[in-house]
């Protein structure tokens, strides 16, 4: 069964944590991402003690996040579900979304047209050393 996969948008939205009876607890969530000309909506669900990843994050936050694909039938309908097992937030150096306070404002970046530099630093010298791997 393929897994694994990960998408990157904006939180779109945050529904509250649903607990029922049974004790078993979800929260949904909607992130936005541009594909191609029109903006895409897409609805992921946390489940149990993941509902915290969302904890501290606000509309309009930039998110990764990382999903599985489950499906199921019930009286003949068939139903697929996005499982969100891990949130990140691009550029908070690797932290999980839901691990700053909710309080804290995350470090303000500057927009650069390219993600990664293209070139060392000036000054940078990477000398003769030889990395083994």
């Amino acid at each position: 069964m393929a897994s694994g996969f990960s998408l990157e948008g904006k939180i779109h939205l945050i529904n509250e944590v649903q607990t029922f009876p049974s004790g078993f607890s979800k929260r949904e969530f909607v992130v936005e991402t541009m594909d191609g000309q029109y903006p895409q909506q897409i609805k992921f669900e946390l489940m149990k003690e993941k509902t915290a990843l969302t904890d501290g994050l606000n509309t309009g936050d930039p998110v990764h996040v990382h999903f599985d694909i489950r499906g199921n039938e019930y009286q003949g309908k068939y139903y697929v579900n996005l499982n969100c097992w891990k949130l990140d937030r691009p550029g908070a150096g690797g932290a999980p979304a839901g691990a700053m306070a909710a309080g804290a404002a995350p470090a303000a970046a500057a927009p650069s047209a390219e993600p990664y530099p293209t070139e060392a630093p000036a000054g940078f010298d990477d000398g003769d050393e030889d990395i083994p791997f």
